[in-house]
């Protein structure tokens, strides 16, 4: 099995290819502006995901229509800003990573998966869509458009042994959250019903869940502490 993760420099992505690769599963990353570290247990490679001829290079540099695949898209891109002071190239940029790269991605492995009649699809979308949280206008717009889209996508290759989910994570102790000012970090801490940032591990359990099952698609797991 090969395991494809779009995004994985930093964060959940980072944390997922370094805990997926040690469990004999080739995986391959891709970053962009972060710097990838050397010496890796797994391939890594330099996509902007906003290009698709970057896209389509890399899938077929590194998955064949013999491969059992799965794909994380772990790619994130945030522009925080009120709606009404908003810059239009800034909101689209954010729209064009998180969302036109998805559609570049899956137009070149779709065909792969559905040759093998085998596929694993796992969309990282947000808590931040469903709460509303003023300046993420572009980010919640770009994760909320993930949910139509594994709907979709799901129903098109449900009888090709390809499922597609869509996991939407809330506060987790690992990535962004560090730089968090500590005043906003408490105040996000107290509005999540468990009571403290998620640990990343859960991440984990839902992936590897998600990939061992082949009846469940289309739909969205909240990873979020009860928090809607």
């Amino acid at each position: 099995m090969k395991v494809l993760i779009a995004g994985a420099s930093g964060g959940i992505g980072k944390f997922l290819a370094e805990h997926i690769c040690s469990q004999d599963i080739q995986v391959f990353g891709t970053y962009n502006t972060h710097d990838s570290a050397t010496s890796l247990p797994y391939g890594m490679a330099k996509v902007d995901f906003t290009n698709e001829l970057q896209v389509s290079n890399w899938i077929n540099e590194v998955a064949t229509e013999k491969d059992d695949l799965c794909l994380f898209y772990c790619v994130g891109l945030n522009y925080n800003c009120m709606m009404h002071k908003s810059d239009s190239v800034r909101w689209k940029e954010v729209i064009n990573t998180n969302l036109i790269g998805v559609q570049y991605v899956l137009r070149h492995v779709l065909p792969l998966m559905r040759s093998k009649r085998f596929g694993r699809i796992i969309l990282f979308s947000s808590v931040v869509p469903q709460v509303g949280v003023p300046g993420t206008s572009a980010y919640a717009a770009s994760k909320a458009a993930l949910w139509g889209v594994s709907r979709a996508v799901a129903m098109e290759n449900a009888n090709f042994g390809i499922t597609l989910n869509t996991v939407n994570l809330g506060y987790f102790d690992i990535g962004m959250i560090k730089d968090v000012p500590q005043e906003l970090l408490d105040s996000i801490i107290k509005n999540i019903p468990i009571g403290r940032l998620g640990d990343p591990v859960n991440i984990l359990k839902t992936v590897l869940y998600l990939i061992d099952t082949d009846y469940v698609t289309g739909t969205e797991i909240n990873i979020n502490g009860g928090l809607f």
